[in-house]
C-alpha cells in the first residue's frame, strides 16, 4: 500500500500553469495596451505637443504689456474678428449644402453620380494657392462669376464674401464625407413605415433623418470650421490682404514672420490656438451633450 502511494503520480496543484480547467492565454495580434499608448505618447509629442510648447515658449519671452500691445493691435483685432466671423458663416453655410449634397449622392442614381463623388473630395488634394487662384479668376469683375454679379451690385473678389467663399471651398468635403455614411447606414425601411403610417415628408426627415445625422452634421461643421480658422493659401488671392477690410489672422502672422518679429508672430498664433481649442472644446461638449440628450428621449 505504501509503494503504491509512494509510485502514484502526484496531483497537481491548483492554480499552477498547465492545470485542467484553466483556459490557456493566446498572444494578441494586436499589441498590448502599453506599448500602443506609447506609441501613441511619442507620436503625439513629436507632431503636435512639441511644436506648440515651442511657439508658447517663445511667446513667453515677452512681458505682459509687450502682450498686450501685440494682440489689442487695430488691425490685429480686425483680423481675429474677420477670421473668426468669416470661418462661422462658412461653416453654417457647408452644413446646409453638405448635407444636401450628401443626400444627393447617397438617395439618387444619375449619370455623373461618381464623377460628382470625386468631385467632392478635390479640394482635398487641389493645393490651397491654385484654388485661391482659381477662385480669384471666376469670381473678380472679370471673371464668369464676377462679370454676372459686377452689374447687380455684388463683389465678392477683395471683399469679406470673397474670404467666405474660399472658406466655403475648403470646408464643404469635411461634411459631405461625415455625413453620407451615416446617411447610407439609415434603414430606409423605417421611412417606407412612417409613411404607411401617414407620415409627410417634412415630418420624416425632421423626426426621423435629421436626429439620426445631427452628430454626424455637427463633427462636419466643427471640422470645417477648424479647417476655416487656419486656411491661408486659398484665402490670400482672393481677399487681397487689405489691412482692417480683409486681412486674416494667418497673414498677419506670415507678415511678422517676414519682418522679423517672431515674438509678434508666436504671440498671435498663441492667441489664435486658444481661443481656437477653447471654441472646439465648447463644440465638442454641447455636441456630447446633445448626444446624451438624443440618446435620453
Amino acid at each position: 500500500m505504501t509503494e503504491a502511494l509512494m509510485t502514484a503520480p502526484a496531483a497537481k496543484a491548483p492554480g499552477k500553469p498547465g492545470r485542467p480547467g484553466r483556459k490557456k492565454r493566446h498572444p494578441s495580434v494586436i499589441p498590448g495596451f502599453g506599448l500602443t499608448l506609447g506609441f501613441t505618447v511619442l507620436y503625439l509629442s513629436l507632431v503636435v505637443l512639441i511644436p506648440l510648447s515651442a511657439t508658447f515658449i517663445k511667446a513667453s519671452h515677452l512681458t505682459w504689456p509687450q502682450l498686450m500691445d501685440i494682440v489689442t493691435d487695430k488691425q490685429v483685432l480686425y483680423a481675429f474678428r474677420l477670421s473668426f466671423l468669416t470661418a462661422a458663416a462658412a461653416a453654417l453655410v457647408n452644413g446646409v449644402f453638405g448635407l444636401l449634397v450628401a443626400w444627393v449622392l447617397v438617395r439618387y442614381k444619375f449619370p455623373g453620380r461618381g464623377f460628382l463623388d470625386s468631385m467632392v473630395d478635390l479640394p482635398f488634394a487641389l493645393p490651397t494657392a491654385v484654388a485661391g487662384i482659381a477662385l480669384c479668376a471666376v469670381y473678380a469683375e472679370t471673371g464668369w462669376i464676377g462679370a454676372l454679379l459686377e452689374p447687380i451690385g455684388i463683389r465678392v473678389a477683395y471683399t469679406p464674401l470673397g474670404v467666405i467663399v474660399a472658406l466655403i471651398f475648403i470646408g464643404l468635403p469635411f461634411v459631405v464625407r461625415t455625413v453620407q455614411p451615416v446617411l447610407e447606414d439609415l434603414d430606409k425601411e423605417v421611412e417606407e413605415a412612417a409613411t404607411s403610417l401617414g407620415a409627410s415628408r417634412l415630418q420624416i426627415f425632421v423626426k426621423l433623418i435629421l436626429p439620426a445625422v445631427m452628430p454626424s452634421l455637427f463633427t462636419g461643421v466643427s471640422l470645417a470650421f477648424a479647417r476655416a480658422l487656419g486656411e491661408y493659401g486659398s484665402v490670400i488671392f482672393i481677399s487681397g490682404n487689405m489691412p482692417l477690410k480683409t486681412e486674416i489672422v494667418p497673414l498677419i502672422i506670415v507678415s511678422k514672420l517676414e519682418q522679423y518679429d517672431y515674438a509678434g508672430a508666436t504671440a498671435v498664433a498663441c492667441i489664435m490656438l486658444v481661443l481656437s481649442f477653447s471654441l472646439l472644446l465648447a463644440i465638442n461638449l454641447l455636441q456630447k451633450w446633445a448626444g446624451g440628450a438624443s440618446r435620453a428621449r
